[in-house]
């Protein structure tokens, strides 16, 4: 079983061997059909007499027989048929069915399990506010994000708010502009037009953006605090494992910033000046 698994692996057939792995999946799928059929003579059998500790096992092995089904299916369509499979229908995770398959877009970069985290951070680098994005990307975050910054900071103007390419759109740049925003930062991704280029040149516009950068640190402090791999159970356990991590952020920028008032500046005495006899 161990080699069959191995050949379920492969993404496409070549060479000499190429008839030798199709014949050893079709086995694998042969075996793993009969352990459903198995399963669903478990599962259909009226003569098992229950409790509720058996309800709960046979619950559990409902589920793991569907994805027997599906991933069975998969397989035969991937490798059997040569079909590509939807990401809709694909599945990263048999404990955690709501993980997703995380990818930058960055050369050479590590494809990650989990969600995407959207964070807003103030000039002393407090989290002021986050989201735990589901099926979502950034470039739709930006109108309810406007609308959450408004009621955090209901009778103030915000100064600037800085973004990565990943949330330009004309729609979002609108937006922006009829905030309460003063400066925006929202870099365009693609083609530019002289307009577009002579306004990303501008120094405050670099100086702003090169601030961005800041929220690399804040997401590294974030996985120092827990977020980089969570132990919580299920959506409402991610979101409350996200809550308490930056949580914990937050505190930490504090304590830092209750250190620092702590340490006076100390002026060093100067030696008295010395002067050489003529």
């Amino acid at each position: 079983m161990k080699a069959q698994y191995r050949a379920t692996m492969f993404q496409v057939y070549k060479g000499k061997t190429a008839e030798k792995k199709k014949a050893s999946v079709e086995d694998y799928l042969k075996k793993a059909n009969e352990l459903i059929e198995k399963t669903n003579g478990i599962l259909y059998n009226n003569k098992l007499v229950l409790n509720s500790k058996a309800i709960v096992i046979l619950i559990a092995l409902r589920t793991f027989r569907d994805y027997a089904m599906t991933f069975t299916n998969q397989i035969d369509r991937r490798l059997l048929k040569g079909e590509t499979i939807p990401s809709e229908e694909k599945r990263y995770s048999i404990f955690e069915p709501d993980t997703e398959w995380l990818t930058k877009g960055k050369a050479n970069n590590k494809v990650e399990l989990g969600h995407l985290f959207l964070v807003t951070t103030d000039q002393y680098q407090f989290i002021v506010d986050y989201k735990v994005m589901y099926d979502e990307r950034d470039a739709a975050q930006v109108p309810s994000l406007v609308e959450r910054l408004e009621k955090i900071y209901p009778n103030k103007d915000i100064s600037s708010i800085s973004f990565d390419k990943g949330f330009y759109s004309f729609e979002n740049l609108e937006t922006l502009e009829a905030s309460k925003i003063k400066k925006i930062i929202l870099p365009k991704k693609g083609k530019k037009n002289k307009e577009e280029k002579k306004k990303e040149a501008e120094a405050e516009f670099v100086k702003l953006r090169h601030k961005h950068s800041a929220v690399e640190s804040n997401i590294n402090m974030l996985e120092h605090h827990g977020l980089g791999k969570c132990m919580d159970k299920g959506v409402k356990g991610f979101n409350r494992y996200a809550g308490i991590s930056v949580l914990a952020h937050n505190l930490h920028i504090l304590g830092n910033l209750l250190e620092k008032q702590k340490q006076k500046p100390t002026r060093k005495r100067q030696k008295p000046a010395v002067r050489e006899a003529a």
